[in-house]
């Protein structure tokens, strides 16, 4: 690869920030290939691409990653039971790395010596692109605008975004009426910025987009059952119409929809970003709320207690993990595997009842089950001798007994 190399590869949405940035890249001499990820956001990417062609990209890829989305990123999460800070699901933190591992694949193919991309410099994602960046190809060049002194003297805000864009044609939808940001993908939407700064700030109709507000939602229930097969979701019934998904992207698409209807997945929350900010975001989850809780499930009847446990303290190391950028890193690897190994056995089917924003568990069942029903019988003895139990908590309250009587020593002398 040349020193003269100024082909750069772009993470492309069609929006105000990757338009303008490819505007400018290419006034700063950069050949841009205009890269858009579809993640299963709801947007035009016909018209994306023509845009990016008349603004001066050379060439636009549009890459559909919203099968292996699905199987590759989002159904391990599930599996590892990954919530960041006990209540965010990742949707926004799970896309970064296939985008970004596509977008390094380009650039090999492409012969490019850069990429880049149009996160800021106070958000996660700039680390969450740039980590997988690196990880993937040591020797790639990154530019990153809102990094870039020479950029930031030009454009302090999006007034001056708005301002470039008319004095160069560049036609954009955004206006400075829009009063918040968000980011779509197939597993949620997120809206962040603007009047969400306030953190009192109510998100009401005008701002929930993919769910209906529990509300508003349907005042009759949904029933519907959820396969499981070493912990991954292979099927998705619905009890009442015998619908039936197995494909693990329309599984998937067939619980947002579900979910959507009635009024899942919604969260307001003040978060940690990784660069040590804080930052409130409202997301809408409906499809993985569903499966989390399913999943959560049928762990109880088919897992061990002590893996349970082990596996407890790592999942939210494993979501800290994802929500810093460390997808590709050899942490994750090792944590990967202790979570696959974990799910030999977590086979069987939850049947669960939606409504009105709550995913409720009805029962459950597994060929793996470590549930004796005569074991548990507070009726039958199941083999299960009680006097035993008096050996057990007298070995158990030995140190308890120890420690107190210390204590109340300490105490007298004093």
């Amino acid at each position: 690869m040349s020193n003269n190399n100024k082909k750069i590869v772009l993470a492309y949405s069609g929006g105000l920030d990757t338009s303008v940035i490819l505007k400018w890249l290419i006034d700063e001499g950069y050949e841009v290939i205009a890269y858009i990820a579809d993640v299963g956001q709801d947007d035009d990417f016909d018209d994306a691409r023509e845009k990016a062609l008349s603004i001066g990209a050379s060439k636009v890829y549009i890459e559909d990653l919203k099968s292996e989305f699905v199987t590759d990123y989002i159904f391990p999460a599930i599996k590892s039971n990954a919530v960041y800070e006990s209540r965010y699901l990742l949707g926004t933190a799970l896309a970064r790395p296939i985008i970004a591992k596509r977008q390094i694949e380009i650039a090999a193919k492409e012969n490019a010596a850069y990429v880049s991309h149009g996160a800021t410099g106070k958000g996660n994602d700039q680390v969450r692109f740039e980590l997988t960046y690196y990880a993937l190809n040591p020797k790639i060049k990154v530019f990153a605008p809102w990094k870039n002194k020479e950029f930031l003297e030009i454009f302090k805000g999006r007034t001056d975004m708005l301002k470039y864009a008319e004095d160069k044609g560049i036609p954009v939808k955004a206006t400075l009426k829009k009063p918040y940001s968000e980011d779509d993908n197939l597993m949620h939407i997120s809206h962040e910025a603007g009047i969400l700064e306030d953190p009192k700030y109510k998100a009401g109709r005008d701002i929930i987009s993919r769910i209906k507000l529990p509300q508003d939602a349907p005042d009759k229930e949904t029933h519907i059952s959820i396969h499981f097969k070493d912990g991954t979701p292979v099927k998705v019934v619905n009890d009442e119409d015998n619908t039936t998904k197995t494909n693990p992207l329309e599984l998937f698409k067939y619980l947002n929809h579900l979910g959507a209807e009635n009024g899942i997945g919604l969260l307001d929350m003040v978060e940690n970003r990784y660069v040590g900010i804080k930052s409130r975001g409202i997301y809408e989850t409906p499809g993985a709320e569903i499966l989390l809780k399913a999943h959560m499930d049928i762990e109880g009847i088919a897992m061990d207690r002590e893996v349970m446990r082990l596996r407890n303290m790592l999942s939210p190391v494993f979501a800290e993990f994802v929500y810093n950028g460390f997808w590709f890193s050899p942490e994750m690897e090792f944590l990967m595997a202790a979570v696959n190994k974990s799910q030999e056995l977590i086979d069987g089917i939850v049947y669960i009842t939606l409504y009105k924003g709550n995913v409720m568990i009805d029962g459950r069942e597994s060929p793996s089950s470590l549930y004796d029903q005569d074991l548990s019988s507070m009726d039958i003895g199941g083999g299960f001798n009680q006097q035993d139990s008096e050996g057990f908590i007298k070995i158990n309250a030995i140190r308890l007994m120890a420690h107190h009587a210390i204590a109340r020593s300490g105490k007298k002398s004093g």
